[in-house]
């Protein structure tokens, strides 16, 4: 509707541009006239004619401009009365755009929006537990004419199977609502690793009753070695984390399995180091201030078989420290 009104005022404007041209085109020719006509008048040679002639065409120019003026008129009056009808309205619905435009922006200062981080660096520890006793390099259980490893003589496998652990990973935001399968649930893929240390295992060679007994048997051998041996091991996973409750401060979530490898040391009697597995893990956080989480998780890491004697198969259970980014 605005549009068609400012096509109408344009037309008008340019008629009355035209009009107005004409007009004063026939006032100025009707000037000329009467200065022709005072010129001849004057003279002593002016006929009847002629003078009959003028005034005919005067009252034709006059009937023209008359013509001319009323049309200019009737063009004022329809341009007054478009100006009246669409001017205020387009006036209104532009000053109605730009106050819907004010209040959007007044809405968006009082009440900016929420920035939401999908993504967590975090830092984690506690306690770690192996389903079997560590082995490791020259670890025999019983050494003939000495004994076995719980008298305390032979170097023996490792006993102890509890340890502690820490370690970091992040949180990489795939999706919030499961590829559209599921509302306000995220799923993150986890990259994590840690750090576990069962203890320390001492003679980590040959303890001097074994080095004793094989020089009795005529073997020269240099002195026991009497280094205690770090009994560790490194996790490296790569998992989908499904985190529940979006809008909420408490979230759970799970790993339903995730891919992971476990480096020993010491390494096994076959000197191999590394082996694959799963981890599967469960858990919850907590948001205390801003994109600062607390949680707790338990995972239970699982690989087929062992490394050639060692068995890597145990939990991690414990707390972590998150910063959303």
């Amino acid at each position: 509707m605005i549009k068609k009104t400012n096509t109408r005022l344009l037309a008008a404007a340019i008629s009355m541009i035209i009009a107005g041209s004409l007009v004063t085109s026939d006032a100025m020719a009707k000037k000329r006239h009467k200065h022709h006509k005072r010129h001849h008048a004057s003279k002593t040679h002016s006929t009847r004619e002629y003078s009959s002639y003028s005034s005919s065409s005067s009252s034709e120019t006059n009937s023209k401009v008359d013509a001319l003026e009323a049309q200019m008129r009737a063009m004022q009056d329809e341009l007054s009365a478009l100006r009246a009808n669409g001017g205020p309205a387009a006036g209104s619905a532009d000053a109605a755009k730009v106050q819907e435009l004010d209040q959007w922006m007044q809405d968006a200062k009082a009440n900016p929006p929420k920035v939401v981080h999908d993504n967590h660096l975090f830092f984690r520890g506690g306690y770690a537990h192996q389903n079997n006793d560590r082995g490791g390099t020259l670890d025999p259980t019983n050494v003939p004419g000495v004994g076995s490893s719980r008298d305390g003589v032979a170097v023996g496998p490792i006993s102890d199977s509890d340890a502690w652990y820490f370690g970091a990973g992040f949180d990489f935001g795939l999706t919030n609502d499961v590829w559209g399968i599921l509302d306000n649930t995220d799923v993150f893929a986890e990259l994590n690793f840690d750090y576990t240390e069962l203890g320390k295992n001492a003679n980590n060679g040959l303890s001097p009753a074994e080095v004793a007994v094989i020089s009795g048997l005529g073997i020269n051998l240099p002195a026991a070695n009497t280094e205690k041996a770090t009994v560790n091991m490194l996790r490296l996973s790569a998992s989908p984390k499904i985190k529940f409750l979006k809008s909420s401060a408490f979230r759970p979530w799970i790993i339903p399995v995730g891919f992971e490898l476990s480096i020993i040391s010491p390494p096994s009697d076959a000197i191999t180091v590394l082996t694959p597995g799963m981890v599967f893990g469960l858990g919850a956080d907590y948001r205390v201030w801003k994109n600062i989480f607390v949680g707790a998780d338990a995972r239970y890491h699982y690989a087929p078989g062992n490394v050639d004697g060692v068995n890597v198969n145990g939990v991690t259970a414990g707390g972590y420290l998150g910063i959303g980014f």
